[in-house]
């Protein structure tokens, strides 16, 4: 069963290294406190507990993918759906589906859940499969930072990290993503 994505297009690729343009989005995103994979558990549960229907009127949202994590800074990403560390802890973040419009969201009942509106914007990516371990997050996301480099671009927002399948697939057949917001160097 395929899970909708944000919709974008693709401005460059070289095979797992992509520029994307992506549309403009409305996201659901909570911080959470502890490591990054606690957090992710954590926000993960809390943000499907809103598109499951823990919000007013109980209005069922449909599951998109990637589940983002984005690394210490404030809630200040615009990657489609991410995890960042917001200083105290990280942001993990939904997308919500194609169309979706911040007015016309259902209210979370969890206080902890924000909304907000993405204008369209520039992203990086750098898929791989396998476990995001702490050192293949490291080493991924150096790897990534020199191709933005080398391709003539800077980052314009935090390293966030995208997951797209439950944590029941085989490593070999898991796609994650390093991803940023970037922009032309000058």
């Amino acid at each position: 069963m395929a899970v909708e994505e944000p919709p974008h297009t693709i401005v460059e690729k070289d095979g797992a290294f992509e520029i994307r343009r992506y549309e403009p989005t409305v996201v659901a995103e909570v911080v959470e406190k502890g490591d990054r994979t606690a957090a992710a558990n954590a926000g993960f549960r809390t943000l499907a507990g809103y598109i499951f229907g823990a919000n007013a009127p109980k209005t069922k949202i449909a599951m998109t993918a990637p589940v983002t994590q984005t690394p210490g800074e404030k809630i200040a990403m615009t990657a489609p759906v991410t995890q960042t560390n917001a200083g105290e802890g990280w942001v993990i973040g939904f997308v919500m589906p194609k169309g979706s419009t911040l007015a016309a969201m259902p209210a979370p009942r969890d206080p902890s859940i924000k909304l907000r509106e993405v204008p369209e914007h520039t992203v990086a990516a750098l898929r791989f499969s396998g476990f995001a371990a702490p050192d293949t997050l490291a080493a991924k996301t150096e790897a990534f930072k020199a191709q933005v480099r080398a391709r003539g671009y800077a980052l314009a927002g935090p390293v966030s990290y995208g997951f797209y399948d439950p944590p029941w697939t085989l490593p070999f057949m898991r796609r994650n993503e390093v991803m940023a917001d970037v922009r032309k160097a000058n």
